[in-house]
């Protein structure tokens, strides 16, 4: 009799519902992970990402070879493999029981039906649970049980139901027997070598070092430094959430705890508010299965008449729009697999407005540089900027990245950094640099005028409704 943990997006120890409940039982606990590159890139995942998971999953595997479980490395090419690779192991493990945190995706989920059933055919149990939020999907319902579909009324459901529930952590599991030898993932599979280095740490007490730091000395200041990207307020807690190395339950009670010893209320609540924006679009995700399915939230805006992609597109992916703020954030992408979150929005509101070019194409080339790509916060943060999705921005709501460079970059450091062409230029001219001077040699000048083209967009708009 064998208990399998079946580690996916939540590799980590404590706090890990899959994880306690297997090590509850009365029987030996093995664990496994599946590596489905073919499945990866049609995810679009980027090779930092794939490096940053096989790192962690090599961190778990020593983690849990410490505690008397072995895990074990399955390969399988893609989703529909891994069922016959899965179930074929349980045979030869003769697993009695398997536990798994849910996942949301539609071909995750279409994955785990179909594992469920074969598993059922060989007398196997299986046990799931809802992991990936702090509120369980499910939970936050308005007084009609449906689905939020707009974030301030759903944020205000979710923190009367953290009042009400208290949610606490699930423990680290004590060691299951002796210390056994760890297998480890040699390299990264093809397709996926050529990743920028590492953003954070590898492992999960590195994850929670890098939480406290941030709450300790940063967290206090984030409403007001969040928005700067030159300045080093933000968490950059993404990618081990996006990879389930720290839960959004540890992260939520953490800061709750900074705020009962006495620390910024207002900072740390903003905050939390993040993760209260990350639980609604995993919500969403799992309410409304189309969006991860390349489908808009808002179905009348599939009658959008997208531009053609060509040269702008292009220029966009690489940082060369004659826009300073728009290449800076692109450079920083494509050089460290992260972006700031404000010049996430910044970003994808100039491709989608003012370019006028598809938001599944900007979302695509987003996954495939993350580190932190995360379907749902992802394609929640694209639908937000193209006026596409729930609760988005209103399609007559464009951010101007000029504005924005000048509010948020007043000093041109950000720029400066990523775009050398321009660090002659002062204060004033490094946000425009066309504007009242020579474009320095080897900058572009503007792909498109940024007042025409929000007009344009907002009229394509406007051309739905009527």
């Amino acid at each position: 009799m064998t208990q399998l943990v079946w580690f996916r997006n939540d590799l980590r120890l404590a706090d890990n519902p899959a994880l306690t409940a297997a090590c509850k039982a009365a029987s030996p606990v093995k664990a496994c992970f599946i590596v489905t590159p073919e499945q990866w890139q049609e995810h679009d995942w980027s090779p930092a990402r794939v490096h940053f998971a096989i790192d962690h999953a090599n961190a778990l595997a020593r983690d849990l070879a410490r505690l008397g479980i072995p895990l074990t490395f399955l390969d399988a090419r893609r989703f529909s493999d891994s069922v016959e690779v899965f179930t074929r192991f349980c045979r030869e493990q003769e697993v009695t029981a398997v536990h798994f945190n849910e996942e949301y995706g539609v071909n995750e989920r279409r994955r785990d039906k179909a594992v469920r059933e074969q598993l059922a055919e060989q007398d196997i149990k299986v046990n799931k649970y809802r992991d990936q939020t702090v509120a369980p999907v499910g939970s936050i319902l308005t007084q009609q049980q449906e689905p939020y579909s707009v974030f301030t009324p759903f944020s205000r459901r979710w923190r009367s139901w953290i009042e009400e529930t208290q949610p606490t952590l699930f423990p680290v599991p004590a060691a299951q027997g002796d210390a056994v030898k760890p297998q480890q993932y040699e390299g990264v599979p093809a397709g996926f070598s050529d990743a920028p280095p590492a953003l954070v740490k590898t492992g999960e007490h590195a994850a929670h070092d890098q939480l406290e730091a941030f709450l300790s000395e940063r967290g206090g200041d984030y409403k007001e430094q969040r928005d700067f990207p030159a300045l080093d307020g933000t968490s950059q807690l993404s990618p081990y959430l996006a990879n389930g190395v720290l839960s959004g339950r540890q992260c939520l009670i953490a800061a709750r705890q900074a705020q009962g010893a006495g620390g910024n209320q207002e900072g740390l609540s903003t905050w939390a508010n993040e993760i209260a924006w990350r639980d609604f679009y995993i919500h969403i995700l799992y309410h409304y299965p189309r969006i991860s399915m390349h489908r808009a939230f808002k179905p009348e805006t599939e009658n959008l008449a997208w531009n053609t992609p060509g040269d702008h597109f292009e220029a966009w992916k690489n940082g060369h729009t004659g826009i300073p703020l728009v290449d800076a954030a692109m450079r920083q992408l494509n050089q460290t697999g992260w972006m700031h979150n404000r010049l996430r929005m910044v970003t994808a509101m100039f491709l989608t407005k003012n370019l006028f070019i598809d938001w599944r194409l900007g979302e695509a080339y987003f996954m495939s540089k993350l580190v932190d790509g995360f379907l749902a916060s992802n394609n929640g943060g694209w639908q937000w900027s193209a006026s596409t999705g729930t609760d988005a921005a209103p399609y007559f709501r464009v951010f101007n990245p000029v504005t924005q460079s000048e509010r948020f970059d007043p000093q041109g450091e950000f720029i400066r950094h990523w775009v050398p062409e321009l660090q002659k230029l002062d204060n004033k001219r490094i946000h425009d640099p066309g504007k009242g001077g020579v474009i320095p040699k080897g900058y572009p000048r503007p792909i498109v005028d940024l007042k025409e083209s929000r007009k344009e967009a907002i009229a394509r708009f406007q051309a739905l409704k009527d």
